[in-house]
């Protein structure tokens, strides 16, 4: 089997629901990274042999293709958009990685993009002639409604079962935006749109702020508030993805090769733990005591799924989301993944070769996936 690559790494600034991006469509802020990527490693855009991205919202269609056309890809180049939620932006890099590893292909441009601001409302049809289309916010994520609970109350739910207090998601959180400000991205990787070239929503978030806000969900010791949930939002992220000869012929400055990358399923009742056993599977594969793990990107869709993530998971807290995470920046669920990979290349470029970075996810329904890369 092939080794993988990452060669070049792009993402747009994330902004809020209503922000920046509210008139931006989806493949437009696809279509942004992927020119970057382009441009940045030189590739011939006819060298490309597929795009892959992540994406839950659009509304069907293939908004991967989209993108691939907008940014100007030759139309003989495919393309093809999965829908594993908040996974999706990195199972598309892990698809990509496993078709270079394979050797159907040499080159893979793959990512994720979501809009919330532009996705489209959803209804369900009509059964009868005297109904009306029932308006819904989301599927079914997993077939039994016990099973299936809203995100907002299963994080809720995870936080009272291991006694994370809401002072410690609180903590997590000032901390998460303390990091952003402090160590904004640089130029190297967002690109810029629609006038946005930072992340808008990191903020001198404070104890006294966090206290005053009532809970969304559980009760008042355990409970998760609009501070310790991450906001819905817009944004997109691209990387290439090659093989070795590809990369010697890009003459590819410091790429990263891709170790192992591992899918999980969990219980849909508890979805946030499920990179637990997707990153504990991964190291143990290799042989990789989770102490050697130098940079973490994991996702905060919540204070307390993070929390609970880290700490399953064993990395030291010197590693996670040295830029701040999600709950900083927002969640674009489809590319919030392919986000996390683009953070970790960008860290992993200023240490030393050999060391270890790691990517962990999870999504509705019990999902979680976690990438393990090196410089």
């Amino acid at each position: 089997m092939r080794v993988a690559y990452l060669v070049a790494a792009r993402r747009t600034a994330v902004a809020a629901r209503g922000g920046a991006f509210k008139a931006v469509e989806a493949d437009e802020l696809g279509a942004a990274p992927i020119r970057a990527v382009v441009a940045d490693t030189g590739i011939a855009p006819e060298a490309i042999d597929d795009v892959i991205f992540g994406n839950a919202l659009y509304g069907g269609g293939n908004p991967a293709r989209l993108a691939a056309l907008r940014a100007g890809l030759p139309d003989h180049v495919p393309a093809l958009t999965i829908d594993s939620q908040c996974c999706g932006g990195l199972d598309a890099i892990m698809l990509a990685a496993e078709r270079i590893a394979s050797g159907s292909a040499d080159a893979v441009i793959a990512g994720g993009v979501e809009s919330f601001s532009r996705a489209p409302l959803r209804a369900r049809r009509p059964r009868h002639a005297d109904e009306t289309p029932l308006p819904y916010d989301r599927p079914p994520f997993a077939p039994w409604p016990e099973r299936d609970p809203d995100m907002i109350a299963a994080a809720a739910t995870l936080a009272e079962r291991f006694a994370i207090s809401r002072a410690r998601q609180d903590e997590f959180a000032i901390a998460s935006h303390r990091k952003a400000l402090q160590n904004p991205p640089g130029a190297a990787e967002i690109v810029p749109l629609a006038a946005l070239a930072q992340d808008a929503f990191p903020r001198a978030l404070t104890g006294a702020t966090c206290a005053r806000l009532a809970p969304l969900a559980g009760n008042a010791a355990f409970g998760v508030t609009r501070a310790t949930v991450a906001v819905e939002a817009d944004a997109a992220a691209a990387l290439l993805v090659v093989s070795e000869t590809m990369a010697r012929r890009l003459n590819a400055k410091r790429p990263l090769s891709i170790i192992s990358a591992v899918r999980r399923g969990g219980d849909p009742a508890i979805p946030g733990m499920a990179p637990i056993a997707a990153a504990e599977r991964l190291l143990a594969a290799e042989r990789i005591a989770p102490a050697r793990i130098a940079v973490a990107e994991v996702m905060e869709a919540f204070a307390a799924q993070a929390i609970a993530c880290v700490e399953g998971i064993g990395v030291p807290e010197s590693s996670l989301n040295r830029a701040g995470g999600g709950l900083a920046r927002g969640h674009p669920i489809g590319a919030s993944g392919a986000i996390l990979a683009v953070r970790l290349w960008h860290e992993l470029q200023s240490e030393p070769s050999g060391v270890l970075g790691l990517a962990a996810i999870a999504a509705a329904g019990g999902l979680g996936s976690a990438l393990l890369a090196t410089i």
